[in-house]
């Protein structure tokens, strides 16, 4: 008896089919973690250039090695983060080797071998999120579906659509309703794919006076279908939302589906909150879901497999019609889409299916529940037990938290400044915890706000609970920073208003105590010379206050930012001196304009220096030939004349003094064998610090009006009074330096030990 073709055939290229699949895959995984191993950069080699395909060609591994060093080029290493792809991965991606072998099998077993994987992906999809008696369509881009349904709509909705075209629609315009929280270019696309002008969708508002500010507005999306009904257009369909794509929320499907029902009209639903269909228990606004005409469903991303198609399970009982819009195909190779999420599915089976997404949910719960004992920290979803999205954001009411109070806490562009530091804080999360692929969100009503949506990452980038301790970590040791800098900003910039030289730059977007410029004060009718000014001494500013060692960071700003010649000072920590901050800042300012000030004018001393050096010199050089005579000049006699009769000169030497601008005479030089013209001490700073303490802090066990370097300089000056004196010398009173009072330690006691009654040497000086 004759084996089957599958028996002798397929089976062992299947399995060479996997070896090689496996194969690769460990070329390509072990060339990333070499990639991000590697600190350095490598070298560009020839096989980086493009050149003639090779005539006799390359092995498996060649060919895999270049792929390699595509993927993992350095220029992009430190922003590229690999998706985690496990065994279930590898079984999409053998689905794609798979559909190609397959394609090529002879025509009655491929239509036998595709029926089969159609149906079967089809029950399993519809039994899992509980949508019975559906039908699948299965599409690379997730807006595809929506596409089909509304040609497959219109076609049931105008007869002569098939036959006449556009010309039938002229008559009756059709309209397509969408939420204001859909996402943003949605109904564009529908309208450029099915050839509609822009009037024929309605944007349909969120909740403005009751209910969620998120939902879709029932009574005025009822009120806009009447209108239009009057008018003589034809409502088509509606797309509504289980999971808005910014925050997860979900419209009121039940009010929804029976609205459309009264108008005859489509309903479309999508939204990542559809992935809990296949929970055991589901809430009852998703579950409404599961009575639309179609919806759309993204397990690529819910299951963390890589490259299996989008799905959109629709019911409609006319084959024609769906034939016609493109929900089905005859070609036995366009069904063969489904094959790769008919292996995943199978690998996974049902219950693993339905433990990636309850472990997702279970992520938003466990981080909802750290989130609520936050201060500063506000969730903004509605039905917050059961989303699986959590978006939360620092919200923090100035008006009860400012430190000087001088303006009653509130300032202008306050709203502003909580979403720039919202900005920062998702993104600093972001990245120091990237398993937690939190992102940043903009909602219309809240501002900028935090987004966790694990449905959609956590099987991806394999989150774990560690993870959401460790965001939660992040988050708390951060809230405290904006806490501070949302306070002290008011206070900086009023400090800012005190110092005639800095200016305050008004940057709402800056997550930081503001940004500032430093003016010099000199007068100057040359705009281009006081422009030129102004960027030397603030980039000099710049260096410098980098320089410090400070909590507070100092930088030029956005990297497309507006204002020139400026710098931008970062968050504050809670124990910072304003007042000291600002001080040192303009202190710096002026110190740079001063020492240029100088610069410039020992400039102009210098060269006039020189010329009276050289006249100087010029009129010794007279003086010398007329006090030697002219014999004396001659090469041979005046060397033997020097000889026998060597001449008393005195030494008539000049220093030129770069601090007075004038030339002096050596002669006291000479004399005293010492220069007399020293350098002035520079002061020293009065401010201390403690050990290892920072600048620009308050003191922890002093008031608030006092800053550290004021406690520390009075602790320090209470000793140096009582210090007792050494006895005074002959000639005068002089004190000693420090080193030689620390030294003599002998002659301290005997001074000390006077008898009562009788004065010291010390109190005698006094």
């Amino acid at each position: 008896m004759e084996q089957p073709l599958h028996k002798t055939m397929v089976d062992p290229m299947l399995a060479e089919m996997g070896r090689n699949l496996n194969d690769a895959m460990k070329i390509l995984e072990n060339g990333q973690k070499e990639a991000d191993e590697d600190s350095g950069h490598r070298r560009p080699s020839w096989r980086d250039i493009p050149g003639p395909l090779q005539g006799d060609g390359q092995d498996v591994s060649s060919i895999l090695q270049l792929v390699q060093n595509l993927m993992h080029d350095d220029e992009d290493k430190q922003s590229h983060r690999m998706q985690y792809v496990g065994e279930q991965g590898h079984m999409a991606l053998l689905g794609h080797s798979l559909a190609a072998y397959i394609s090529v099998l002879d025509r009655d077993r491929l239509r036998k071998l595709t029926t089969r994987i159609l149906s079967d992906t089809t029950l399993w999809l519809c039994r899992l999120f509980r949508y019975e008696n559906g039908s699948v369509y299965y599409h690379e881009d997730d807006r595809e579906g929506l596409v089909k349904v509304c040609r497959l709509v219109i076609n049931a909705r105008y007869e002569e659509y098939s036959t006449e075209g556009f010309t039938a629609l002229s008559s009756k315009q059709p309209v397509i309703y969408q939420s204001a929280a859909c996402r943003s270019g949605l109904g564009q696309h529908l309208c450029s794919q099915l050839g509609l002008p822009l009037s024929s969708l309605c944007t349909v508002p969120c909740n403005t006076m009751f209910g969620s500010q998120h939902q879709i507005d029932v009574a005025l999306l009822d009120k806009l279908i009447k209108e239009d009904v009057d008018m003589g257009k034809v409502p088509l369909l509606l797309i509504a939302n289980a999971g808005t794509p910014g925050a997860g929320h979900t419209d009121k499907l039940g009010r929804l589906k029976e609205l459309c029902v009264q108008y005859n009209i489509w309903l479309h639903v999508e939204g990542v909150n559809l992935a809990t269909l296949a929970l055991g228990q589901v809430t009852s606004p998703v579950m409404a879901a599961t009575k639309s005409d179609s919806m759309t469903l993204t397990p690529g991303p819910w299951l963390g497999l890589p490259a299996v198609p989008a799905v959109t399970l629709y019911r409609h009982e006319d084959p024609a019609l769906s034939l016609a819009a493109g929900l089905t195909s005859s070609q036995p190779v366009e069904k063969l889409r489904a094959l790769p999420l008919w292996l995943s599915l199978q690998y996974l089976g049902h219950d693993g299916i339905v433990q990636r997404i309850k472990n997702a949910t279970q992520l938003s719960q466990q981080l909802l529940e750290h989130l609520k004992t936050l201060a500063l920290i506000k969730t903004s979803v509605e039905d917050e037990l059961n989303s699986p999205v959590v978006v939360f954001r620092f919200s923090q009411d100035t008006s009860a938290a400012s430190s000087g109070g001088s303006l009653e806490g509130y300032f202008p562009g306050e709203k502003e400044v909580q979403d720039a530091l919202n900005r920062w804080l998702g993104e600093e999360l972001a990245q120091q915890v990237p398993s937690s692929g939190v992102d940043v969100v903009e909602l219309e009503d809240e501002g900028t706000c935090v987004r966790f949506n694990p449905l959609m990452t956590a099987a991806v980038l394999g989150t774990q609970e560690s993870d959401i301790k460790a965001l939660v970590e992040k988050l708390t040791d951060m809230v405290p920073l904006l806490s501070s800098t949302l306070r002290f900003r008011q206070d900086f910039r009023e400090e800012i208003h005190h110092q005639a030289a800095l200016t305050y730059i008004e940057d709402l977007s800056w997550p930081g105590l503001g940004a500032i410029r430093y003016e010099p004060q000199c007068e100057q009718d040359d705009d281009n010379k006081r422009q030129q000014d102004v960027e030397r001494i603030n980039g000099d500013m710049l260096k410098k206050l980098m320089e410090l060692d400070a909590d507070i960071s100092f930088s030029t700003g956005p990297e497309f930012g507006d204002e020139t010649n400026c710098i931008y000072v970062g968050l504050a920590t809670e124990d910072l001196d304003v007042a000291e901050l600002v001080q040192t800042i303009a202190a710096t300012g002026r110190d740079l304009e001063e020492s240029g000030k100088l610069l410039e004018n020992m400039t102009e001393v210098v060269r006039k220096g020189i010329l009276e050096a050289e006249a100087q010199l010029q009129k010794a050089n007279e003086e010398k030939l007329m006090e030697e005579g002219v014999l004396r000049q001659i090469p041979l006699v005046g060397s033997v004349l020097n000889w026998f009769s060597p001449t008393q000169m005195s030494i008539k030497g000049q220093t030129f003094s770069l601090v007075a601008g004038s030339l002096d005479s050596t002669e006291s030089t000479y004399a005293m064998k010492t220069q007399t013209g020293t350098t002035p001490d520079t002061p020293t700073s009065t401010g201390k610090r403690l050990p290892g303490q920072k600048l620009f802090r308050r003191s922890a066990a002093g008031s608030d009006t006092y800053s550290e370097t004021s406690s520390v300089g009075q602790a320090e000056e209470m000793p140096r009074e009582t210090t007792p004196m050494p006895p005074a010398s002959e000639e005068g009173v002089t004190e000693p330096p420090q080193e030689e009072l620390a030294t003599s330690d002998s002659s301290l006691p005997e001074v000390q030990r006077q008898p009562d009654g009788q004065e010291s040497e010390v109190d005698s000086i006094r």
